[in-house]
């Protein structure tokens, strides 16, 4: 999110689509069954409509050189599962919360606690998330041949199943970590223009856009339910800042 390189997609591509397909080769060539590789949902794009969730079916649209890069490396994966026979497993996980978060989760979550007023108590929009316990539980289903056989060379989106807006994410943070919530109801579309015209149109889209995966696949084809609801992950986040509180004074 904060680019600094003159040319982020040559070193997106050195990371994700080198690394990963050689990494991947190495793997067949040691005698590896399955490759399971955790891409990212930006491979479908950055936002969609109400009522149209992504689908692991979609026509991949990526938007920026991460993006892109993510759905390079599918493409070279799944050439080496035509050259190895190796099996390959594709995740795209919308935004991962937990324990230890960092990035714009980690932040918005410190707004909450310090009780900083939020423009944000009128957003209508519908994020999908996934709690890390709930991506690593489905990661280590995928992960093993004789659990799942019917996951060889398939694409998954994976979610908690439980849509949320902005202004209901910040309730939901503030009630975890027992604090008072200040959000002021401020038009959706007024803060779209005032960060648009501040030149933040990129955070705009991520508070008031919509992105909502489709998970029906994880479960169909696997019978897989997440074992953690968002509230539990929630509380867990609470938990564990304040063990690092305590612990750093």
């Amino acid at each position: 999110m904060n680019d600094e390189l003159a040319d982020p997609l040559a070193e997106y591509r050195r990371v994700n689509v080198q690394g990963t397909e050689n990494l991947a080769r190495q793997a067949a060539q040691a005698g590896g069954r399955r490759f399971v590789f955790i891409s990212s949902v930006k491979v479908n794009g950055e936002a969609t409509l109400p009522g149209q969730p992504f689908t692991p079916a979609d026509t991949p649209a990526p938007q920026d050189a991460y993006g892109l890069s993510k759905h390079e490396a599918e493409q070279a994966l799944w050439q080496v599962a035509r050259d190895t026979g190796m099996e390959v497993v594709l995740i795209r996980p919308p935004l991962v919360y937990g324990p230890g978060v960092k990035g714009n989760f980690a932040r918005m979550v410190q707004w909450v606690r310090q009780g900083v007023p939020l423009p944000l108590g009128a957003v209508h929009n519908r994020r999908s998330l996934v709690a890390l316990d709930n991506l690593v539980d489905f990661i280590a289903l995928c992960a093993s041949p004789e659990r799942s056989p019917q996951v060889a060379n398939q694409t998954f989106l994976v979610s908690d199943g439980d849509d949320v807006s902005t202004t209901e994410l910040l309730r939901r943070v503030a009630q975890a970590y027992g604090v008072p919530l200040r959000l002021l109801p401020v038009p959706a579309g007024l803060m779209r223009g005032a960060a648009q015209w501040l030149g933040k149109a990129a955070v705009a889209d991520r508070l008031f856009g919509s992105l909502q995966v489709d998970a029906t696949k994880a479960h169909t084809l696997l019978s897989w339910t997440p074992p953690v609801t968002m509230d539990e992950q929630l509380r867990q986040m609470a938990l564990y800042d304040a063990q690092q509180r305590a612990k750093h004074g």
